[in-house]
Order: structure tokens, then sequence, then C-alpha cells
């Protein structure tokens, strides 16, 4: 079967290619699953790099959510059956035709969601839901920032707030150009992190705010306490930008602040809590089906345009969520305005990836998945 394939790690994608694997069977506890789509997301790229504890060894199929219908089922699994549609995390593999999936950690894709739009559920849709809801205890009217706002996981929080009872949503993004994606995505202020960024937080919470999400690591840890609240919740839930953390804050300013920092890893939750996760995973799935959730989804031409689309991603260049249709079974929903929308952001990464496919380095070209 067909595979994306990094050979070895690399900052860029000159050791990614699309080839042969095995097709894999479902052990104990597991299916497999004929992938119609899967969701390419930030952690690719730190896999990619090398970072610690992502790529499981080399060569290495990445890819943690998939979209599509069960192929095959293992022993130990009930309630599962050939040809269900299903989403699902994956611990690796997901950009294949073929990938396995834990049974615990897979839902069932309500007919009124299209596969494309199910394989950006099982990790973007569903860590946004659990950084609100599970670590940072989202009550109702509390505001919200969120550095990095303009990717799938910022678009995913800024729609998830108002639907939980949040109040004021501000959103960072890393240059201007980035503004108007961020605000299209539901921010209402966006805001540019530079040197003014502490000050102008502060004044468009009028005071601090109450949930800071942070996937930057501790790069801009002192400026989130810098602009926390009484009781503010801290999440840190990645290291976008690599290399080696700083030590946290003294407990006497989270003490003294009366603030508390939170970590989450989805793919600690994964293997500690999978219950949570696949609750997570079928509510949003739910929320999609009854059109309380829209998040525009960019699909790829195939798995060829993939290494191209990690590049931006790496390169900061990258806006919204992105997904690859893997095969012709993708099937569509009724809905006349699902299947226009996923027509509609197709080919802008198709071009950019064919722009930036030369061995050995990528040119970056700016996509637009969605107009504003």
């Amino acid at each position: 079967m067909r595979a994306v394939v990094m050979t070895e790690p690399s900052q860029t994608s000159d050791r990614t290619e699309v080839g042969e694997v095995p097709v894999p069977r479902p052990g104990t506890g597991e299916v497999s699953i004929d992938v119609s789509a899967a969701g390419i997301n930030f952690i690719d790229v730190m896999a990619r790099r090398g970072d610690p504890g992502y790529a499981t060894s080399w060569p290495y199929v990445p890819g943690l959510e998939v979209a599509g219908t069960v192929r095959e089922v293992g022993h130990d699994v009930d309630g599962v059956s050939v040809g269900q549609r299903v989403a699902a995390f994956t611990a690796g593999g997901g950009l294949a035709e073929v990938a396995l999936a834990k049974a615990a950690l897979l839902a069932s894709v309500p007919e009124q969601v299209s596969l494309p739009m199910a394989a950006a559920a099982p990790l973007m849709l569903s860590t946004a839901l659990l950084l609100l809801t599970d670590v940072a205890h989202l009550q109702p009217g509390d505001s919200v920032l969120m550095q990095s706002a303009s990717g799938g996981v910022g678009s995913a929080v800024a729609q998830l707030i108002p639907l939980l009872g949040g109040g004021l949503r501000i959103g960072t993004v890393s240059t201007a150009t980035k503004l108007p994606d961020a605000q299209h995505s539901g921010w209402d202020v966006a805001l540019v992190r530079d040197d003014e960024l502490t000050e102008a937080t502060r004044a468009a919470a009028g005071g601090g705010v109450d949930v800071i999400l942070d996937p930057l690591g501790t790069t801009m840890l002192d400026g989130d306490l810098a602009v926390a609240a009484p009781s503010a919740r801290i999440v840190l839930f990645g290291n976008a930008g690599g290399g080696q953390p700083a030590p946290l804050p003294p407990l006497g300013r989270l003490i003294g602040g009366n603030v508390a920092i939170a970590g989450f890893s989805m793919s600690g939750l994964t293997a500690t809590a999978p219950e949570r996760v696949a609750r997570a995973l079928h509510r949003v799935l739910g929320l999609l089906a009854d059109d309380s959730l829209h998040v525009p989804v960019t699909e790829l031409g195939s798995l060829d345009d993939v290494a191209a689309t990690h590049q931006l991603l790496a390169d900061g260049h990258s806006r919204g969520k992105y997904v690859v249709p893997l095969t012709t079974k993708s099937w569509q929903p009724s809905t006349e305005r699902r299947d226009r929308s996923a027509r509609r952001h197709r080919s802008p990464v198709r071009q950019a990836a064919r722009a930036s496919r030369s061995p050995g380095r990528a040119r970056v070209v700016p996509v637009r998945p969605w107009s504003t």
C-alpha cells in the first residue's frame, strides 16, 4: 500500500517520500481502517525533525488521525463491524491507505459528516474541546487568550468557546499577514505577538485573561503570566518551536498571582484515559453533524502533496486545517453546502505543494484555504 514515509530526521522535506509499505493487520483490541482521509498536523513536523517522543523508529510513517471504513477487526473488539464509517486516533501510520487504531480510540461518523471533515475531528477538534473543558475548566463568561490562533486548533477553539458559554476571545498570530485568518476563524480580537502584546491584551480584556492556551512551549510563558487574571488557568500543550523548554516559574510567583499552570498531551491522554478521549471525539462529531461547529478544511490533492504541506507548517505559512484524501471511497453527505466547501478549499494547497516539491528544499508559497 502507499504511505508517506520519513526515512530519517530532517528539518526539511528532503527525507519525506511516498512509498510502498506492508498492509498492517490488527492485533488484539485493534481494527484496521481503509483510510478515506487523514489529518495533517504540526506533530508530524515535530516527528520529522526528530524531536524526542514522536517518531517511534525510522523509517517512520506519520499521521495521527484518520477517517474511513473498518477493514478488519482484531480479537477482543466488540461493537465495531467491517464497513463501519469511523474516525480514529492512530499511534502513527495514519498517512497511509490502511491504518491501525485501537478500538477504544474511535467513534462512528454520523451520516451528515463527510469523511474528510471527520478526519479533522480526532486530533484537532478533540484537542480543542479537551483543552477548554477538561484542562482549563472554562466557566461561563471566561475570557480566553490563544497563542498561535490562526491554525487548525485555534480555529476550533474559537468556535467552541461560545458553544461552551465562554466570553471574549483573544487570539495571537506571528505576523500581521495572519490577522485576517484569525479574525475569520472567529476571534473577537486578533493581535500580533510583538513587543506591545502584553499591553494590547490587557487593554482588550479590560484587565487580565481567565484562560490562556499556549502551544509554544515556554517561549511566551512570561507574557502569559503578565496578562493572567486572578485565578487564571494557563495550559501549555505543545512545544512548536522545538528546543529545550525553560524551567517553570517559581512557586511563589504562581501562589502570589493566584495562577495555575497545567499541561496537556493528547498522546498521553490516549494512553492513560482513552475513554475520555473517545467521549470528546464522539461529542465533536455530534457538533459537526448538527451544524453547531463549522471548521474550514483544506483538502490536498494526494499523498504526494503531504511533504510540501509539512514544510508550510514548519515555516509558519500554514493556515487552518489540512487533510489529505486517500481513496475514492470517501462517502460524501447529501448536504450540498459541505460538498461545495470541500471542492473550494482543494486547489490552493495542491498548487503550493507542487511549487515546493523539489528535492532538498521547499519553496514557500502563501496558501489561503478560504477567502476572507
